[in-house]
């Protein structure tokens, strides 16, 4: 069952939320509960007719995903969520229990199994190719390149309607500047259009991608003399960032030598119009046959890395790009040995979490790990993986650093030890409360750490007063600290 307390209820919704769902739950809204291994789902009575259906997912740790059909979109949980919860808290015995699918299946023949299928497609016809497609893949996988529910294309994108948005980007832009508005999207609107040309590397199909994005390009090479003219901008002082993209999807390409060649006297002509493509030159220059990367590979690392030169400051992104595509490849040793030999800390634990390697990733981050954000990918890996304990290991170590994000490491201690607290780890999540306490103090937590805290309470409290009054302490103004003394 789940594991949870009605604090921690209210620290993920807002205090509207959790009041007008405590009135849910105590009126019987929640009209029916169930649940299936860690998904809970439940039917709550609305404004709407028909009940409005919650789903939460949850681990040792807590819950990690909560869902509803209601059209609440703002901060925290809605008040629907947090009716099921208390359901969930206070009322357990209410809560159906019901088997998964997988044990569903496990007690049906084959015979039956057919019947099942045939039953399920006769009610809902589009069923069927689904069912077709699936059976299509037992018999011949798909190439991992490519996502695996999406079929090979066969025709190639038309540049034209990515040259001509591109163009109105530019022009819409100078329009709202001659007219008085400070607004930039040029950055956001071109960003967008970057990232829909991509999307085609993650199907495995880099010739679309090429195409895409070489009429994004040509786009912002007929329009960005406007910019130019109007405020002397270049693309990278707005975020246009089209020499990453052009890197990645000509890493991603299979290019002959005299296709190399083409690549690069039209990213020299690109290069006169609108900004460097130092970055795609070089790519088209390494490859992947660059001897100090092979050399990575064949796991001789040393303190150069993957260059034979002096990295450029855009070394690490250029890592990145390269780890990218390793991973749609499923190069997972070659993934690992990049950024082992680039000092990339959180994309190395982290693949090694996803590859279920705990020990080695473990043993990793007692050496590596230096950054708070480092910590909470890996324990956020690990955790989906359901090692929670050495989820809460890393998350806490995570938390001991020095931190320099005040939100992030509150933010992060709220996680870890709501999970601890799930766990039944009451000395961690006293840990990671005074963490996060120490780095965005609220009298909300003060309180928490307080009923944690037990007998242990004077000492703590002596801790937290001595912190409140130094200096550094951030938000915090003398009334504030006054009220923690006199509480």
């Amino acid at each position: 069952m789940l594991n949870l307390s009605d604090s921690t209820i209210q620290r993920h919704s807002t205090a509207n939320s959790y009041d007008r769902g405590q009135a849910y739950f105590r009126s019987g809204a929640v009209v029916s509960l169930t649940q299936r291994q860690q998904t809970l789902q439940a039917e709550v009575e609305g404004s709407d007719p028909t009940p409005y259906r919650v789903t939460i997912e949850f681990d040792g740790g807590g819950v990690t995903e909560a869902y509803c059909t209601c059209p609440y979109a703002f901060e925290g949980w809605c008040k629907h969520i947090v009716a099921t919860l208390l359901s969930c808290i206070h009322h357990p015995e209410q809560v159906e229990q019901r088997p998964t699918l997988e044990q569903l299946l496990s007690d049906l023949n084959l015979n039956q199994t057919r019947g099942l299928v045939q039953n399920l497609v006769e009610d809902n016809p589009a069923l069927l190719d689904s069912v077709d497609w699936y059976v299509s893949r037992l018999a011949s996988p798909a190439p991992t390149a490519q996502k695996a529910n999406q079929p090979k294309r066969k025709t190639t994108v038309d540049p034209m309607p990515f040259r001509r948005r591109a163009r109105e980007v530019l022009r819409d832009a100078v329009r709202d500047w001659e007219y008085g508005r400070d607004d930039d999207d040029i950055g956001y609107e071109i960003g967008g259009l970057i990232e829909s040309a991509l999307k085609f590397l993650d199907y495995g199909d880099v010739p679309n991608a090429m195409v895409a994005l070489q009429g994004i390009t040509e786009g912002c090479a007929d329009g960005w003399h406007l910019i130019d003219d109007f405020v002397g901008l270049t693309p990278q002082d707005v975020d246009v960032d089209l020499d990453s993209a052009w890197a990645e999807v000509l890493l991603s390409a299979d290019l002959t030598d005299d296709e190399t060649l083409e690549w690069q006297e039209q990213l020299e002509a690109w290069q006169d119009q609108l900004d460097s493509f130092a970055m795609a030159m070089e790519a088209l220059r390494q490859g992947w046959d660059y001897p100090p990367l092979v050399r990575v590979f064949e796991g001789n690392i040393t303190e150069k890395g993957a260059w034979s030169i002096e990295p450029p400051n855009w070394a690490d992104d250029f890592c990145q790009i390269r780890l990218r595509i390793l991973a749609r490849q499923e190069r997972y040793e070659d993934y690992l040995l990049l950024a082992e030999a680039e000092g990339q800390t959180k994309e190395y634990l982290t693949m090694l979490g996803q590859l279920g390697r705990t020990d080695q990733a473990m043993a990793a981050a007692q050496q590596q790990l230096a950054t708070l954000d480092e910590a909470r990918a890996l324990a956020e890996t690990l955790r989906s993986q359901n090692q929670l304990d050495q989820a809460l290991d890393i998350a806490l170590q995570g938390l001991r650093l020095d931190q320099q994000n005040r939100y992030a490491a509150f933010d992060f201690a709220t996680w870890t030890g709501d999970m601890a607290e799930s766990m039944g780890k009451p000395e961690a999540a006293l840990e990671a409360r005074v963490l996060g306490f120490k780095a965005q103090p609220s009298f909300q937590d003060y309180q928490k750490i307080r009923d944690l805290a037990g007998t242990e309470w004077p000492g703590v409290k002596a801790q937290l007063l001595k912190h409140l009054r130094a200096k550094d302490v951030w938000g915090i103004e003398q009334a504030q600290v006054d009220v923690f003394l006199y509480e």
